[in-house]
Parts: C-alpha cells; sequence; structure tokens
C-alpha cells in the first residue's frame, strides 16, 4: 500500500494565467524619493567605523535575524538582533551587514519587489507587500540608513569571515565556524557599555513614557481590583502605553500581586488583585528605536501601606538608596550590588531573621535566602544589556561615564518559608531605577517616580482622587 500524496498547501485559490498577467499591470509609480536619513544614521556609521578598527583587514558579517513562528503560519512580530539594530538603524528580517576589509560597509536586504513581475507583492505571506506592508527599494534604503545597499540575492559568503553567530542559520551554515567569532560577539557587546548622546536620549524617552505608563496603571486600579484577572488588566493598560509611545513592552511585563511578588519574573499575570496586598510592577516601554527602560515599584493596592508592608518596603528603600549612593566613575561594577546587600543584611539581622554580624553573613551569603538575585545590570537596546561582554569588562569592571543601568534590590519573603513571622510570608518588594553615570555620580533617570513610602501613597493618591 503506498501513501497518497497529501495536498496540504495553501488554502488560497490557484492563480490563473489571466490573473497573474493582470496583477503585473496597472500600478502607479509609488517610488519615494522624499526619505531623508533617519537620525541615527550618523551615530551608526561611527559604531560601524569602531568596530571595522577593532578587527582591521577582517570581513564581518552581523545577521538581523529571521521570522519566528508563532504558530503554524503566522510569525511573531520581527525584532532585529540588538547588535544589528545599533550597527545599522534597521531592523527587517534576514537582512544582513557586511563589513569588508578595506573598512566599507554594506547592507544586504529584500528589497521591495517590483509590481511589473513575479507575484511575491501579492502572494507571499511572509514577504509580500500586500500581506505585511511596504518595504523600501534600494535606492530608499540608502537614503535613509546612509549606507551602500545591496539585494540580499547578491550576498556572497564565500570569503572567511568572522560572523555573529546564532541570529540566522542560513549565514551560519554558509561561513565556517572560526575561533574568532566569539571574540566579535564580546566586542559587539562591550561596544554599547558606554552609550553616546543619541543612546541616553532614547532612553530617557523610554524612561518617560514607562512614567505615564506607571501613572496609567496606579489609575486603573480601582476597576482592576473588580476583575477576576486584575494583574492581566493592569498588564493590558501599561501595553497599551507602550504601543501608543513606542515599538511595545522591552520584556514581559511583570504584574505581580501579593505572593505573586516573591517569583522574580512573574509573567502569569494571570491572578487576582485584593485590596490589602502589595503590587509589584516590572515594565518598560521600548522606543521604537528599540531602547527599553526597566522600572519596578510597589505598591499599596489600597493606596495606603500596611505596618509590615512599609516595614519591608522601607528597608528596600534604605537599600536601593545606598546602592545609588555607590555610583560613580571608577568604582567597581559590583560596588552597588554590595553597598545595598550590606543594608538588607543589616536589616534582616535587626528584624531577628539573622544571627551573626554583618560581615560575617555577607561571607556566608545566608541573607539570600531573602534577596536572591542581583541588584542591577546594564541597560540599552536589551533589559539586559550586553550580557555577552567579557566578565573583566563588565561584571568585574568599572563604572564609566555615560554607562546606563538600573539598581534594583529587592526582598522577597516566600509565603512557606518558616523562618518567616507569618505576617511577612508573601510579601514581596522591590525598588528599581534606571540611572547614568556621570562625571561625578549618577542621574536618576526616573526620579519622575517616587521611591520613600510617604512619596508614593502621596502620589497614588494624587491619581486616584
Amino acid at each position: 500500500m503506498t501513501d497518497k500524496k497529501l495536498n496540504t498547501g495553501s488554502h488560497d485559490l490557484p492563480i490563473t494565467e489571466e490573473l497573474a498577467a493582470f496583477m503585473t499591470t496597472g500600478w502607479a509609480d509609488t517610488a519615494r524619493s522624499d526619505l531623508a536619513p533617519l537620525p541615527i544614521a550618523p551615530w551608526a556609521a561611527k559604531r560601524r567605523a569602531a568596530l571595522a578598527a577593532r578587527f582591521p583587514g577582517e570581513r564581518l558579517v552581523v545577521p538581523s535575524g529571521t521570522l519566528k513562528v508563532r504558530s503554524n503560519d503566522c510569525d511573531y512580530r520581527f525584532r532585529p538582533h540588538s547588535a544589528f539594530s545599533y550597527l545599522t538603524g534597521h531592523g527587517e528580517p534576514d537582512d544582513v551587514l557586511v563589513i569588508e576589509p578595506s573598512g566599507e560597509a554594506v547592507l544586504y536586504l529584500r528589497p521591495r519587489s517590483p509590481r511589473s513581475e513575479g507575484q511575491e507583492f501579492y502572494r507571499d505571506r511572509r514577504y509580500g507587500e500586500f500581506w505585511v506592508g511596504r518595504r523600501p527599494d534600494l535606492r530608499e534604503a540608502r537614503d535613509l540608513y546612509q549606507l551602500e545597499c545591496a539585494h540580499i540575492d547578491t550576498l556572497d559568503l564565500s570569503a572567511p569571515a568572522r560572523v555573529l553567530r546564532g541570529v540566522d542559520p542560513s549565514v551560519d551554515a554558509a561561513v565556517p565556524a572560526g575561533d574568532g567569532d566569539a571574540e566579535l560577539e564580546a566586542f559587539l557587546s562591550e561596544m554599547r557599555l558606554v552609550k553616546d548622546e543619541w543612546e541616553v536620549g532614547e532612553l530617557q524617552f523610554a524612561v518617560d513614557a514607562t512614567v505615564r505608563g506607571f501613572e496609567d496603571v496606579v489609575r486603573a486600579i480601582p476597576a482592576a481590583l473588580e476583575h477576576a484577572r486584575g494583574e492581566r488588566y493592569l498588564e493590558g493598560v501599561f501595553g497599551l502605553r507602550s504601543r501608543l509611545e513606542g515599538n511595545a513592552v522591552g520584556y514581559e511585563s511583570i504584574v505581580a500581586s501579593g505572593a505573586h511578588a516573591c517569583v522574580l519574573h512573574w509573567i502569569r499575570n494571570d491572578g487576582r488583585l485584593s485590596r490589602g496586598d502589595l503590587l509589584l510592577l516590572d515594565a518598560g516601554v521600548e522606543t521604537d528605536t528599540l531602547y527599553t527602560a526597566d522600572i519596578t515599584r510597589t505598591l499599596p493596592l489600597s493606596g495606603t501601606f500596611s505596618p509590615v508592608q512599609r516595614q519591608v518596603y522601607s528597608l528596600v528603600h534604605e537599600a536601593q538608596s545606598a546602592g545609588i549612593a555607590a555610583l560613580r566613575p571608577g568604582a567597581r561594577f559590583r560596588d552597588f550590588h554590595l553597598a545595598a546587600m550590606r543594608v538588607i543584611c543589616q536589616g534582616l539581622v535587626d528584624w531577628g531573621l539573622l544571627q551573626g554580624s554583618v560581615d560575617s553573613l555577607m561571607e556566608t551569603g545566608l541573607y539570600r535566602r531573602y534577596t536572591l538575585c542581583s541588584s542591577g545590570h546594564m541597560l540599552g537596546l536589551d533589559v539586559h544589556d550586553c550580557a555577552r561582554a567579557r566578565a573583566e569588562t563588565y561584571l568585574d569592571g568599572v563604572l564609566e561615564e555615560g554607562q546606563v543601568l538600573t539598581v534594583e534590590p529587592g526582598l522577597y519573603l516566600q509565603p512557606d518559608d518558616l523562618t518567616l513571622p507569618e505576617e511577612f510570608r508573601g510579601i514581596g518588594v522591590r525598588i528599581e531605577d534606571d540611572l547614568v553615570i556621570t562625571a561625578d555620580g549618577a542621574r536618576l533617570m526616573s526620579s519622575a517616580l517616587p521611591r520613600d513610602p510617604d512619596g508614593v501613597e502621596r502620589w497614588m493618591a494624587g491619581l486616584l482622587g
């Protein structure tokens, strides 16, 4: 018995010869000659030059990435790899930036398909203009990105090159892996450790939009309290702000009420809200240029902290203030985390939860039962930016003017932790702000949001009326 060939193709009707011919005629010329260079273009050119100078005489290949299937024939909305966006300001699927040994850069892309020939523009569900929208032609792309552009079909990957791997499987397969690929990946992260003036401006816009999103969430609390999925209600409110002012959220929002706040990366956001609980909101707007904010506030859903909630919150606030005070050029990256943890550790001793000196507890790490994660990270195109940088330049490095990072200590008192007094169990508090390192310290980019408990209560009262 032989298997019959299954017809599992498109559900669209076949295209007749007559329709195919008809579709190639009668279209207006819509080529654009009015496109101004993207604001990022001169900054991206400087970055490409710095990259070429780091690897002189070598060919460098940086892909944008590929479309990823969400389900069946539906893709996720595309977001280019951050290194590609950093170097081009561009971001369409399957594009490839090549920096030649001469230092010349060429962006290989898929230009809009002509209406006078072929069927891609109306039949291809992934790339066709009728399905997913207009792409620039090669001349338009040159005008936008101030970069030599060529058709992706002309890309020749036969020459030896360093490749940013794990981004586009077809590029990985075309260029044999070399020992220098990891060095390229690390340098592409390290380039982004210090932000230029344009990047700081984009990050400030992301922070300001996020502040407005937090205000939206507070105003929506009364309605969300009545909903069976109040966490998700508030997630949607913030998501609306992120789409109105930017590209999207920079990461999956954490909207955690009650004991859910003790889950560090709670993104199910399917819980009901209770007026007597705290709400931990960790969210950030991502700009159209893909820079993201990352802010956390822990809010009393009633508008007022209970005595035990205020006790926990105040300790975290004191710890964050100590961490912020440790930020300055030349300080070790780890210093602000250690400064925050010493405050947390002392507080846990004062509460009778731990015994011993702060020095000994810092050495043994016993305090980490209640505050497991680090107190901050670099911020930029990725919420956890520059993650592929070498440890000696990031985690074990020193702070420099122009770096943007978060300071976010927290206490996560698990609901089933029998070492805790019952009234503490199930309380999670994190306070997170975004800062840029300056010549003499750090500037609090998210200063429009109050951090201290009294300020939080006044701020909420003003929004709730």
